[in-house]
């Protein structure tokens, strides 16, 4: 079995998802539109190629990254993994903010909510938005500002839901590492998404919060594994962690790229594969915008690294040494 479409264990859960799984980010037009035809098209792709998990949230779009993938969940007919977060819920608005996502809707405006009728209202409304029956996972979202609320008010709603079967799945999907290790310590979850912290670029992630992970047996979910587009094109203008990378993080990212090249390895092969090194990883999502996207990363994910190239990647002082206590 290709590695892309391996299945793997959920801890703590009869889950099993494919070692990479779909971000729907972009299909709410992060940074740039996504046209539906290439949305849906995209879709279709995954389930063709055997992924078989899906991540989305209310905040993609204003509820269009839902509607969007929920669509084309209900036609295709197969068993799939389906994630969503809490955090936020979309209230009615005349002058909704498109800055991050060019296909959001306008009508629409996410606003952070983490209290127990938050949770539960945000729940249903991705249900509705879903158009499906369930949720396998619920992650708290953006916590990184609202962590009493979102240990005290927030995830004792969601560790309900998991004890009725509603979900079967508690995690949480955050940017930093430090405020996850604090979530992490106070909650029983069963995952953690972490975005961009164990990636070529940045490797905190295992400083503190996978060592915590392998202890209290959450499975690490890596995302942003391209650091918002710097490490699949290293040139100005692109993003980094959401906004444009310093000249700094570009020439850093370009001396890994000239020193993957001088091996014959793909960059982005090496941002993808790069996080599952670590033990405490159990599955990378990506976004893509469409079928040829997916495809690529799937064959850069597929690909074939040596053990020596880490190694050696390691030992030029290129990134920091693989962490395992």
């Amino acid at each position: 079995m290709a590695r892309h479409s391996k299945r793997v264990s959920i801890k703590g859960t009869s889950l099993e998802v494919t070692q990479l799984g779909l971000g729907t980010a972009p299909l709410g037009g992060l940074f740039t539109s996504v046209d539906e035809q290439d949305s849906d098209d995209l879709i279709v792709a995954a389930f063709e190629h055997g992924i078989n998990f899906f991540d989305t949230a209310p905040q993609y779009g204003h509820g269009v990254a839902e509607l969007r993938l929920g669509r084309i969940l209900q036609r295709i007919g197969k068993p799939y993994v389906l994630e969503t977060k809490v955090g936020r819920v979309l209230n009615p608005t005349n002058q909704a903010d498109k800055a991050w996502f060019a296909d959001a809707n306008p009508h629409l405006e996410p606003v952070f909510d983490f209290s127990a009728d938050g949770v539960k209202r945000s729940i249903e409304e991705s249900l509705k938005r879903l158009g499906v029956d369930h949720i396998d996972i619920a992650l708290l979202h953006d916590a990184e500002d609202h962590l009493p609320q979102a240990i005290n008010e927030a995830y004792p709603v969601l560790d309900s839901f998991r004890s009725q079967g509603v979900i079967k799945a508690v995690g949480m999907g955050l940017n930093l590492c430090q405020p996850s290790v604090t979530i992490m310590k106070n909650t029983d979850l069963n995952v953690a998404l972490i975005a961009g912290r164990y990636t070529l670029l940045d490797q905190e992630g295992q400083e503190e919060l996978f060592p915590l992970a392998l202890k209290k047996n959450v499975s690490i979910l890596a995302a942003g594994v391209f650091n918002s587009g710097v490490l699949a094109n290293p040139v100005a203008g692109a993003k980094y962690n959401y906004v444009d990378a310093s000249d700094e993080v570009i020439k850093r990212a370009q001396a890994i790229g000239k020193f993957l090249r001088e091996r014959d390895i793909p960059l982005t092969a090496a941002a993808l594969q790069f996080p599952l090194r670590h033990p405490a990883v159990t599955a990378v999502l990506t976004g893509s915008r469409n079928r040829t996207e997916l495809e690529s990363n799937i064959e850069d994910f597929d690909s074939i690294i040596p053990d020596s190239i880490w190694a050696e990647l390691e030992s030029s002082g290129l990134v920091a040494k693989l962490q395992v206590s």
